[in-house]
């Protein structure tokens, strides 16, 4: 097939597997260049291992560390005649480079909410791995989630308490508007906290402690993002908002829990970036096209795989071990919170409209960020050339 990108809204609904391909060597070659990430993890499960951050940190872990792997990820497989999902793309791109470089590494497709997944990647990790996770990441975002008790819950993205009014970026016209969410109900914000949560990483960490497969000063880690006053009604205060916190809860209790074995369990707070999940959230893409601007500007922007090779080399396995706040968590997103950043950044906020777009915030880059997670976009990719779309999950 020839494929092109077709967007619909905040989703492309093609992939190429060529491109995605560069863009997973890409990332590596990223994290190669910065040398060898001494005391690193040997054994390691990303939850969410696909896409954006999840993939970007197993990148990190076997290219960096020289760590075995095991991925889990829900995408969907292609065809002779239908492209498969980027997360599929990825994943298969991974495993090639992996084998060349002898790094050992498993990856299951299917929902990591389920009973069923968890078991496999038990099966999996004592039969094959050989030994047990000194890390385990959480980067799961999901629209819904079914749970133990068969009961399906579903989330959403909404203010709580108020009317959510802002500017936001509309990427199908390429304009600046103004949108309006209705606050959520009851319901919807306890069907947030239950997918978004932290009640599915507390059965994860259960079922892998169960089975024996949590080595002992372990981390665990969730990913979370906090924002600025610009998102907070939306994000830090809404529905995701109110998840992210129970999800801050249950690390905390299971920290309490498993400190005696001196494993840690916290949040990993990071910067802005464009993935899947941020491109759907009201006003985000509008200020991270703001924020990239500053940020290169100052010479401080990173993207997911920068990102994921400073938490591994500064704040988990530096020269001064774990690196957390006052609150027992990572802050990746130190350099986007810095005043010099944010002052800018909130003054080209206030002032922005559809004709001055491109030139007060880097919109051309989100828009390349955006294609490039789709495999479109990628230096030295031939677009015009046939390629073949039915490729193995594991390469």
């Amino acid at each position: 097939m020839i494929i092109q990108p077709r967007i619909r809204g905040f989703v492309c609904v093609t992939a190429h597997p060529e491109g995605c391909a560069a863009n997973v060597r890409e990332q590596i070659a990223t994290v190669r260049a910065n040398g060898p990430i001494p005391n690193g993890p040997k054994n390691v499960l990303i939850l969410g291992a696909s896409t954006g951050y999840g993939l970007s940190t197993r990148i990190a872990a076997a290219f960096g560390c020289g760590a075995k792997t095991i991925g889990v990820a829900y995408e969907r497989p292609g065809s002779e005649d239908k492209c498969a999902s980027a997360g599929w793309y990825n994943t298969a791109a991974f495993h090639r480079e992996a084998r060349k470089e002898g790094l050992q590494a498993w990856s299951l497709n299917g929902d990591a909410f389920s009973d069923d997944i968890k078991q496999q990647v038990v099966k999996l990790a004592t039969e094959k791995m050989g030994g047990q996770f000194d890390l385990i990441i959480y980067s799961l975002a999901a629209p819904r989630r079914a749970d133990p008790q068969g009961n399906v819950w579903k989330s959403c993205l909404k203010p709580i308490g108020r009317l959510f009014e802002a500017k936001h970026l509309d990427t199908d016209k390429h304009e600046v508007t103004e949108i309006r969410i209705a606050p959520a109900t009851q319901d919807e914000i306890d069907g947030t906290v239950k997918v978004m949560g932290g009640e599915d990483l507390e059965l994860w960490v259960d079922a892998l402690d169960k089975a024996g497969l949590i080595a002992d000063k372990a981390n665990i880690i969730a990913y979370d993002y906090i924002g600025t006053e610009v998102t907070y009604p939306i994000y830090h205060e809404g529905t995701i908002g109110m998840a992210k916190k129970h999800m801050y809860e249950t690390t905390k209790r299971l920290q309490k829990r498993l400190s005696p074995r001196g494993i840690k369990a916290f949040l990993s707070v990071n910067k802005a970036v464009v993935t899947q999940a941020s491109s759907a959230i009201p006003a985000v893409p509008l200020y991270i096209s703001i924020l990239f601007k500053v940020m290169k500007e100052q010479g401080l922007h990173e993207g997911c795989c920068e990102q994921m090779d400073r938490l591994f080399r500064e704040k988990l396995y530096g020269p001064k071990g774990l690196v957390l706040d006052e609150g027992g968590r990572v802050r990746l997103d130190d350099w986007e919170m810095r005043p010099e950043v944010q002052a800018p950044s909130t003054a080209l906020w206030k002032g922005i409209t559809t004709e001055s777009l491109r030139k007060a915030s880097d919109y051309d880059g989100y828009e390349s960020e955006f294609l490039k997670l789709f495999g479109f976009g990628v230096k030295g990719v031939d677009y015009s050339a046939d390629v073949n779309t039915d490729l193995p999950f594991e390469g």
